[in-house]
């Protein structure tokens, strides 16, 4: 098992580690390396926030780490030793990985390890004959989980109800609504569905809102059903005795589902691996891997457009006009601003180098020189161009809109030093010593130029030198720059000693001691030291009987402390001026001058985050390690993270300097179970569980004087959902009011309740219902009604194979989450017509009447899930038990089915390994969450709203073959 700064047997293992081999990378054709991890590794966390071209998946290791401000609780990911992308690393190149998880495993990495690490190694060559590895796959992906819409008569009404509900006037008049009926009868869609006045579509004109009568799923419209992408790999390996081989190239075409505009990506891998050995002591390693990406999407595309899809894109409204022309209805169309309001493009070169030399001028003594470096260059060329409706007859509409051309160029280089000499021996021939000393050093330069440009000359040139510095009305609008320059630097002196007592009792310390330029001198340096101990029971001369059965147990404990650096601030302790170009809200020359200030007062003692960790854990193997499993218990201490200070007097006339003076506790399990075995007719099977939880509580949090139920305190539980508990809706007006009269009314919420508005329990006793002060003293009739925390993550990975056949499925899921959200997607109708949706779910509202008209009478419902729809007010949309949403869910993650075709028959074409798959990504989910979101992406989407750029399911086949 491949450990900090070296390997050890799995049996002498003391920390927390768990592992993915090659075989459970390979096995699935994904996109990047995070994909294929998902689910297999207990307590590591890996979630989608959306589905879209440019998003990763977060990671995590046993749940939150830290709430500082600026902190991030990311583990360090290392690729071959050297930090690295784990997203554009090919999964082919994968060997193996290892999760270190608790500080006695990965404090030798010390400040940037206080979250675990992730290491990675990638494949080498190996002695033996030359060996050529092709494999392809071929993909056609669909979106999942996608939102029904309403068609635009039901719109019309819901909306309508909406407006007489709130006393105004219905939005949509009966003439409207038949057009609408007929539109559809007629078999209309997206296209036409609009008034005229014989000069311009939307009567009013230009106002084709409350008139237009189309029926557009935008849904539908916006996303593709189907798109194809591929990836291809070729590697070749080898070596001998003196020198030994590895290189590989990767080929990633992935292609977005929007449906206008281009959305897609192009990846590049290279890769390269040599190992000689110089002389009988001497071995020199060095490997290369290079990495394109380049991207390309509309640039009107942002974090709110899946939003806007629900809310901004009423269904009566058309893509096209009835000339066939894209039809801006006044509202930022999303057909029209991705097919016509300009590209961004994105390129991405990454060249990473290692090179090392180690020395053994004795046996088992081993010392290392390694350098690692690496370019990370990135070109975004942006082009934002006006988009315009047509008249009647085809004429464009305003041309002064204005095109502009933003390029912006980041340049990051990393170089980072690790010396370290380890010696082991042996005495007694029982005692068994392993000792390392060690140097490391980071350092990092990062520096970002951009320019914006407006006036393009020749939209199909778009170079900033081809600019005109006019905007579409003629008026001068120069150009405006930006740019910055960033370093840090981090070093670190580490030891280890690693104990053994003939393989039973084990003993592992670690010590380092580590400087961040981030901090100050006096608050630069920390000691991360951990120690961990091993029993292995099985061993033991007791245990003899035993064998049989149990032939492996093992106890072992640890603890561990390290500190953590990791902030998205350069100079935490220094205080910054910010210095912005043509930002004065006044002229100077006909132009807006460049602004100065300087921000917030900062604290000069900050200093590191401190990571404590206890880690109590049991591995055995029974049937001759035909069963074998894990469990772990662990609690993780985090003290002086940085927090808001206590507040100081008002004529200070700033905000008071964060400090370090916020600590929490995170406490969790995790098992793993995995059975395998052969039978004698050559079937083969398998199945591994693993399920991991953690939780998270404050400790200590001074910057919530006032004890705010909406903010951090102390002792409680991070991710509490406040709400009311909900009676019900009220079917009639005098069950509301009966009601009221018991509760002592509900004013403090709303006002005219009525039939289909929600009851709301009374807990505090007192006379209304209400909120108190909202803190924790006064909250009053407000409770925990939930945890948006997920717990309980769990996969299972089963699998067979018989004669050449193999099958294997994966399932992923959350057992338990509490989810609520006040977007307008979950609620339908909210403030007003701008900001509400009208999706399929939300047709079962509360209506004690039909509605409608002839011919399509929607009837009656007072049995139903949302209470009536009112503009204007929130009084039905409290956080509230009726409306909180379980998030669990399982899904079928991945199945595939495989042949690997008999070398008799594949030998004289000198193959000798061919294998032909079949693969399904997202086959199925189970969830009771309304079916508007996705569970896995609910973190996503606008404002954190969960609706976010969908999932796709992935249907695979392709080949590998080995020559």
């Amino acid at each position: 098992v491949v450990v900090g700064f070296g390997t050890q047997r799995k049996v002498n293992l003391t920390g927390a580690v768990g592992v993915a081999t090659s075989e459970d990378i390979e096995s699935r054709p994904v996109n990047t390396v995070s994909d294929a991890l998902q689910g297999l590794i207990p307590g590591l966390q890996l979630t989608h926030n959306a589905g879209d071209i440019e998003s990763n998946m977060s990671i995590r290791i046993r749940g939150t780490g830290t709430i500082g401000e600026g902190s991030s609780d990311n583990p360090l990911v290392l690729i071959d030793g050297m930090e690295g992308d784990i997203n554009l690393l090919n999964p082919e190149d994968v060997e193996s990985i290892s999760v270190l998880k608790d500080a006695s495993a990965s404090s030798i990495y010390g400040s940037r390890a206080a979250f675990g690490v992730v290491l990675i190694t990638t494949k080498k060559g190996r002695e033996g004959k030359t060996s050529v590895n092709y494999n392809n796959s071929f993909r056609l992906s669909s979106p999942i989980g996608m939102p029904e819409m309403m068609d635009s008569y039901t719109f019309a009404n819901y909306y309508n109800q909406g407006a007489l509900n709130a006393g105004w006037g219905a939005i949509f008049n009966n003439e409207t609504m038949k057009r609408m009926m007929d539109f559809q009868a007629a078999g209309g869609t997206s296209s036409g569905g609009l008034l005229t006045d014989g000069n311009v579509w939307g009567k009013p004109a230009g106002d084709p809102f409350t008139t237009g009568y189309a029926n557009t799923d935008w849904y539908n419209e916006l996303y593709r059903d189907n798109v194809l992408s591929q990836n291809h790999n070729l590697s070749i390996s080898g070596g001998n005795e003196k020198l030994n081989y590895y290189a590989s190239l990767g080929y990633l075409n992935y292609n977005g589902m929007l449906n206008h505009g281009s959305d897609g990506q192009d990846r590049y891998n290279a890769s390269g691996k040599i190992s000689s050995r110089l002389a009988d002591w001497v071995t020199f390693n060095y490997s290369m891997r290079l990495i394109r990406q380049d991207m390309h999407r509309p640039t009107n595309f942002g974090g709110g457009f899946y939003e806007k899809i629900g809310r901004q894109t009423w269904p009566n409204l058309p893509v096209y006009d009835e000339n066939g022309n894209y039809h801006n209805s006044n509202a930022d169309t999303p057909a029209m601003m991705l097919a016509l309001g300009g590209e961004r493009l994105a390129q991405t070169d990454r060249i990473y180098q290692q090179a090392a030399f180690i020395l053994e001028p004795i046996k088992n003594w081993k010392t290392h020189f390694e350098f690692n470096y690496s370019i990370n260059n990135q070109d975004i060329r942006q082009t934002r161009l006006p988009y315009y409706n047509h008249d009647v007859q085809g004429n464009v509409i305003d041309t002064q809109g204005t095109s502009s051309l933003y390029q912006a160029y980041r340049k990051e280089n990393y170089m980072n030093w690790n010396i370290y000499s380890d010696y082991s021996w042996t005495m007694d021939e029982s005692h068994n010593f392993k000792t390392m000393l060690g140097f490391q050093a980071d350092e990092q330069k990062q520096s970002f130029f951009s320019a914006t440009g407006y006036g393009l000359q020749a939209e199909d040139l778009p170079e900033l030198d081809l600019i005109s510095g006019v905007d579409g009305k003629g008026v001068e609008r120069p150009a405006e720059i930006s740019g910055y320059r960033n370093q840090w630097s981090t070093a670190g002196f580490f030891g280890r000693v690693n104990y053994d007592y003939e393989g039973r009792y084990l003993a592992e310390a670690n010590l380092r001691y580590d400087g961040s330029s981030r901090f100050r001198r006096g608050n630069r340096w920390t000691w991360s030291p951990s120690f961990s101990l091993g029993w292995n029971i099985a061993q033991e001369g007791f245990w003899e009987d035993m064998v049989d059965v149990v032939n492996q147990l093992k106890l072992r404990g640890s603890y561990g402390v390290l500190g953590n650096q990791s902030t998205n601030a350069w100079y935490p302790t220094y205080r910054t001026m910010t210095i912005n170009s043509q930002a004065g809200n006044w002229l100077q020359g006909g132009a807006r001058p460049n602004t100065a200030w300087v921000n917030n007062l900062v604290s000069t003692s900050l200093t590191w985050e401190t990571v404590r960790t206890w880690n109590i854990g049991l591995d055995w193997g029974l049937f001759n390690n035909r069963l074998t499993g894990s469990f772990d218990t662990f609690v993780r201490f985090t003290d002086n993270m940085v927090g808001p200070a206590m507040e100081l007097p008002a004529t200070l006339g700033l905000s008071a300097p964060s400090s370090n003076n916020s600590d929490l506790k995170t406490v969790g399990n995790e098992i793993t179970l995995s059975w395998r075995d052969n039978l004698s007719n050559d079937f083969r099977y398998g199945i591994t569980l693993n399920v991991h939880d953690a939780r998270t509580f404050i400790r200590s949090y001074p910057g919530n004087s006032t004890k705010s139920i909406w903010n951090f305190n102390n002792g409680r539980e991070i991710g509490e959902i406040w709400g009311y508990e909900t009676v019900g809706i009220a079917k009639t007006q005098e069950e509301m009011d009966a009601h009221l009269e018991a509760v002592g009314g509900q004013t403090a919420l709303g006002s005219e309740w009525s039939a289909g508005d929600i009851m709301y329990a009374d807990r505090d006793g007192k006379p209304g219902i209400n909120s108190g002060a909202e803190t924790l003293d006064d909250h009053g009739d407000l409770k925990v009604i939930g945890n948006s925390t997920p717990r309980y993550f769990f996969g299972a990975d089963l699998s067979a194979s018989y004669k050449g056949f193999d099958m294997r499925a994966f399932i992923q899921g959350v057992a338990k989450r509490d989810y609520f959200t006040g977007s307008p997607i979950f609620w339908g109708v909210t403030s007003s017509q701008w900001w509400s949706a009208a999706l399929g779910a939300h047709q079962d509202y509360f209506r004690p009447n039909d509605i409608g008209l002839e011919g399509r009478v929607i009837p009656a419902n007072t049995d139903s899930y949302f209470p009536r729809p009112v503009f204007g007010t929130s009084k039905n949309q409290q956080r509230q038990t009726r409306y909180l949403q379980d998030a669990s869910y399982i899904r079928l993650k991945n199945l595939q089915l495989g042949y690997t075709i008999p070398v008799q028959l594949t030998e004289k074409a000198g193959i000798s390994n061919c294998r032909l798959f079949v693969s399904i990504d997202n086959l199925l989910t189970g969830t009771s969450l309304l079916k508007v979101f996705d569970p896995e992406t609910i973190d996503g989407g606008y404002e954190s709203y969960g609706n976010a750029y969908p999932l796709t399911r992935t249907f695979s086949f392709g080949i590998s073959a080995s020559f």
